[in-house]
């Protein structure tokens, strides 16, 4: 070779030998740099688990020097002991073996292959705490023996703050719900106590004898409609305040689209027929069952029905339509012959208190029936929607998941709904019990029980007279109001309860709390049905008589039983 192809060769290894040099150098700046980072705490250990490398990180956060804490302690030392014995007990009820709580408890999984990243709080040399997030790998030599543990933090105190400060504003979120929640439930009470007395009374006029004239039939009229009206307010306003509030409480069944059609039917057809609206409805050809809340699904479809009715053109025609949709839904459409809706309308359909400009019209209402509508329907895990064209109709429609028809279990009835007790020969009568402090409701349910000539009414005005009164004259049903001074109604109908001498005796709440975990709270404690004001009179009378054959039923089974 001649001297300058030697001179080549020499120049190119010097070339090579300087770019690995530089590569070297570049990467020890880096380990430098790593190790030398005041962000986070490295932390290096021998395989016994006594600390060897003690960064300037671990340093910072932690105010020991390196010369405190090499060779001396291992990290689980500078842990909280609590939360490593915590850690150690996790471990060894998930694997079933005992683990030493310390430096084993927090090198375990590391030290099986397995990467772990745990919380745990540091505690300072001053004493003072913060938590931190951990994570540990095993290092191992060319043989794949352990050498050490290197553990890498990083201080979560920021993270914690704003956990805490999220979790404060979740509390007082919930704190305001549950206030504004039990703030509608006695709004509720106290709205619903005076119009029991207005509707009350003013069904006891229209039903009285003489019949009224036709003025004040007019006039009658007029209270009730304004009434039931208010009362349909009231029930809206609490049913959207209940589902923003997360309160709302679905009872999930198998529900016959069938029968639930046609009990919307008989409630809506009579408002058609007021309105001159004609309506169509389908007939099932098949059986259909959607597994959703009974009573809710009513309100959906009821609230859809009257608001086509309501929203119609004069003679107007309401048709009710379905399609099963594949592969397992069905959908309910409800048709109309309305004025119909813009695309702008449709979009602000489902927005809280907007009448999409009928605020000026003869039609009440207060823009949020369709709101709670739509809510609810997304709580039983439905959908709905709406088509318009304007000058031709609308057509809202909701659609369900299809599901199994319900195993139809062997019934034993006690009673027959639909038979009306009558005063039992010899002029004996039955005696109801009616606990109450509110002289207006007294009078309303008096005059009631007025036209029963099978009843015999007593009154008490609080709780202690009730249970008195009950133990002495054993009526066979009690009327129970809730809200009572002394005792409440639920605590007076326990004490019946348990005492041998009253327990048989059946006691339907009459109460203004009508929220509906108000109702389940009094069913559940052991009402024998609940009542809310104000008095449908003839719900009242029917729950009457189912209590009193219920009563009748179960002494002729007790002396049946005596004679036997």
């Amino acid at each position: 070779m001649s001297e300058a192809g030697n001179t080549f060769a020499d120049t190119a290894l010097n070339a090579s030998d300087m770019g690995s040099q530089n590569a070297l150098l570049k990467a020890g700046a880096l380990q430098n740099a790593i190790i030398t980072s005041p962000n986070f705490s490295l932390i290096a250990t021998d395989e016994k688990g006594i600390i060897q490398l003690f960064n300037v990180g671990a340093e910072r956060m932690l105010g020991y020097s390196a010369a405190d804490v090499v060779n001396n302690i291992r990290p689980s030392d500078i842990h909280d002991p609590q939360e490593v014995m915590a850690r150690a007990e996790a471990l060894s009820a998930e694997l079933g073996t005992t683990i030493a709580p310390g430096f084993e408890a927090l090198a375990f999984k590391a030290s099986r292959g397995i990467e772990d990243i745990y919380e745990l709080t540091y505690i300072c040399k001053d004493g003072s705490r913060f938590p931190a997030i951990i994570s540990i790998t095993a290092l191992r030599d060319d043989y794949g023996s352990i050498i050490g543990y290197l553990l890498i933090g990083t201080d979560n105190s920021a993270r914690k703050r704003v956990e805490l400060e999220l979790n404060q504003a979740m509390a007082a979120a919930d704190k305001a719900n549950r206030a504004k929640s039990d703030f509608l439930s006695s709004m509720s009470h106290e709205l619903r106590t005076p119009l029991n007395a207005i509707l009350g009374f003013a069904q006891l006029v229209e039903t009285g004898t003489p019949a009224p004239t036709p003025t004040q039939k007019r006039n009658i009229d007029q209270i009730l409609k304004a009434g039931w009206y208010l009362l349909e307010l009231i029930n809206e306003v609490l049913d959207l305040a209940l589902i923003e509030s997360g309160r709302l409480t679905l009872s999930k069944e198998p529900v016959s689209l069938a029968e639930v059609m046609l009990e919307c039917r008989a409630m809506i057809e009579p408002q058609a027929h007021k309105r001159d609206i004609g309506m169509t409805f389908p007939r099932f050809h098949a059986p259909h069952f959607v597994k959703t809340d009974r009573t809710r699904i009513k309100q959906v479809l009821i609230n859809l029905l009257f608001n086509a009715i309501k929203y119609n053109r004069p003679h107007g025609m309401v048709a009710v339509e379905y399609t099963v949709k594949p592969p397992h839904a069905i959908r309910i459409s409800v048709c109309d012959t309305g004025m119909g809706l813009a695309p702008e309308q449709l979009e602000q359909l489902f927005q809280p208190f907007n009448r999409l400009g009928k605020e000026s019209g003869a039609e009440e209402g207060t823009g949020i029936g369709l709101v709670v509508t739509k809510r609810l329907v997304d709580l039983m895990g439905g959908a709905i929607g709406a088509d318009s064209t304007v000058g031709v109709g609308s057509v809202f429609w909701v659609e369900f998941d299809l599901t199994t028809a319900p195993e139809l279990e062997e019934s034993h009835p006690e009673y027959n709904p639909l038979a009306r007790p009558s005063a039992p020969d010899g002029g004996l009568l039955h005696t109801l019990l009616y606990v109450e402090d509110n002289p207006a409701n007294l009078e309303l349910v008096e005059q009631l029980i007025a036209r029963r000539p099978d009843l015999r009414l007593l009154t008490a005005a609080d709780g202690h007279l009730g249970i008195e009164y009950a133990r002495t004259h054993l009526p066979e049903v009690i009327l129970m109001d809730i809200n009572l001074p002394g005792i409440s109604g639920i605590e007076a109908m326990k004490i019946l309860h348990a005492d041998p001498l009253t327990a048989h005796i059946p006691i339907i709440a009459l109460s203004a709390n009508a929220v509906p975990r108000d109702i389940e709270r009094g069913i559940e404690a052991g009402f024998f049905n609940y009542i809310t004001k104000p008095i449908k009179v003839r719900q009242f009378m029917d729950a009457l008589d189912v209590a009193l054959i219920f009563a009748q039923t179960r002494a002729s089974r007790s002396a049946q039983k005596t004679l036997l």
